[in-house]
Parts: structure tokens; sequence; C-alpha cells
């Protein structure tokens, strides 16, 4: 058990610095090449937050444990919203001022409902698999239109001005020279590879010791593990007072989990539900979107995501984790 849990910590602890590199140069990198914070936040940061998970999946996929992957995607929505979100709203109340993030919503309960239409029959094929990554080519097109669109207006008559693109332009490099991006970019990349290849390989030597399936160890520790690049990047986004950024990187990530980490996992190799997916995982992760929907976009209402909110999140990440330990334990 030592060489497995040196593994997963040892993955851990690379995953994430990893990712904030291969985040930090392919920003600089698109910056560099002209494209405006906004488009790069919606996208580059999105899916560069979604990196770990994508990687984890596919490896897992790739050795014959899809379930992992499936549990690494839907425990990290889970996660992304009752622990990451609990904490930064415990840490410091979310204003959600971005009219941007508020047409993200509809998208992701819209992306919540295919992925259960597909999954429906307790298979994970490799059409569905298709189906999802070609979701996630329609999104990240969707969203540059978007995010064109909302940089040709500047400012809504209404809303007024869009503080994302403020906070984006703040927050990305543009002064990095080129080379060291694109190296940023290289190692970053080079060691999510490595460090994801480490830490499914001792996930799995972990669960089989334990007796625990594939899908509870990507349901928790995966899902945490991987959810970590989150967590830094909204709590010191929130404490900047860059709350858009915050709730939007856990937006955009939750999509990405859906569409690339499902898909990928699907794609590579076919899986079997177990009906707990069903009856407990799927349920929590909807709910959970449900909260943090009610809390930050309530019509009419001020959007805000503050500290009760924040208990109440992690509160339901706590009741679904001890679902998770006493399904283990039986």
């Amino acid at each position: 058990m030592l060489y497995p849990t040196l593994a997963v910590i040892a993955g851990f602890i690379l995953l994430v610095w990893a990712a904030d590199r291969f985040v930090l140069g392919a920003s600089a990198t698109a910056r560099n090449l002209g494209v405006s914070p906004l488009l790069i936040g919606l996208t580059i940061v999105g899916f560069g937050t979604s990196a770990p998970e994508m990687l984890v999946s596919a490896v897992a996929s790739w050795s014959g444990n899809p379930n992992l992957g499936v549990g690494n995607a839907i425990g990290s929505n889970i996660t992304n919203v009752g622990l990451v979100l609990g904490v930064t709203a415990l840490i410091t109340p979310l204003l959600v001022h971005s009219a941007t993030l508020r047409r993200e919503f509809p998208v992701l309960f819209a992306i919540m409902a295919l992925a259960i239409l597909l999954l429906w029959d307790g298979v994970m094929s490799r059409l569905d698999g298709v189906v999802l990554l070609l979701g996630m080519l329609a999104m990240v097109v969707w969203m540059v239109r978007m995010g064109q669109q909302q940089q040709a207006t500047e400012c809504d008559p209404v809303e007024g001005c869009d503080p994302l693109h403020e906070e984006y332009a703040e927050e990305i490099p543009a002064d990095m020279p080129m080379w060291q991006a694109l190296g940023w970019t290289a190692v970053g990349l080079l060691l999510l590879l490595v460090s994801s290849r480490l830490l499914v390989w001792g996930a799995v030597e972990i669960a089989h010791a334990f007796g625990v399936s594939d899908l509870i160890i990507g349901l928790t520790i995966v899902a945490i593990g991987t959810s970590l690049p989150e967590l830094a990047a909204s709590v010191v986004s929130a404490r900047k007072g860059e709350h858009d950024i915050a709730v939007g990187n856990v937006l955009g990530s939750n999509m990405f989990n859906l569409l690339a980490v499902l898909g990928l996992a699907g794609a590579i190799t076919p899986a079997e539900l177990p009906p707990e997916v069903f009856s407990r995982d799927l349920p929590a992760m909807v709910i959970t979107a449900l909260m943090l929907f009610v809390m930050a976009a309530r019509p009419g209402g001020k959007h805000q995501v503050g500290r009760i909110g924040g208990i109440l999140l992690l509160l339901a990440y706590s009741v679904y984790m001890v679902l998770l330990y006493l399904a283990a334990a039986g």
C-alpha cells in the first residue's frame, strides 16, 4: 500500500502544478497571438482547469477502468459545486454580476440532461462518448461566439459593463515572451500526462486492496484530487474580488467534465454503469447544481452565494460523502 499511496499523493501534487502551468502557458500564448482575454477565459481557462479530469479519465479508460473515469466526471461536478464553491463562499461571499455567467446556467442544465439521457440505458457506449465529444465541440464554438458578441457590445444597456472581461484581462499574462509561454504549455501538458498515469495506477491499486469499486474511487479520492485546481483558482479569485471568475471556473469546468471527461471515457472503453449512478450520483449532481442556480441566479433577486449558501453546499456535499462511505462499507 505504500507505493500506491505515494503515487496518489505525488500524482495529485504534480497534477495541480501541471494544470496551473498549462493554463498559464496556453493563456499567455493565446494573448500573444491577439486573442481577447474574455475568449481566453471562456475557452482555454475552462478547458485547462478540466485537463486533469480529462487526462485521468482517458488514462483510466485506456487501462481498462472506465468506471473510474465516469466516477471522476460525475464526482468532480458534485465536488466543484459542493466543496469548491462551498468553501469559497464560506471564505468570501460570491457576488455574481456577469450576464455571461447567467447565460451559462441553462447550457449547463441542457448538458446535464443530454448526459443523463445518453446514460439512461445503463451503458456508456462509444456512440454516447462520440455524441458528448461533439457536444464539447459545439460548446466551444458557442463560447467563442458568445465571447466575441460580448466583446463587440462591450456594455449591455440594462446589465452594464460585464466585469468578467476586466477580471480575465488582469489575470492573464500580457507580457510573457512567446518562447516562455510555449515552454510552460509543453511542460504542463507533459506533466499532466505523467501525473495522470501515476494517479490512476495508485488509485486502482488502493481500490483493489480495500475491495472498493473503481466508481467509488473515482467519485471520491480522484474527484477531489482533480478538483484541486478549481478550488485553488476559485479561492484566489474570490479573495481578489474576481467573483465572476470564481463561479465561471466551476460552471465551465462542469460543462467540460460532462462533455469531454465523460465523452472520453465512453469513446475509449464502453462500460456498463452500476444502478447507483442513477439512484445516487446523477441526482446528487443535479441537486447541487440546482442549489447553486437558486442562490446565484434568482430572477429579480440579488445574485449572490453567501456564507449561508456556502454552508448549505458543504452540508449537501457532506451528506453525499456519507452516502458513499456507507456504500463502500456495506
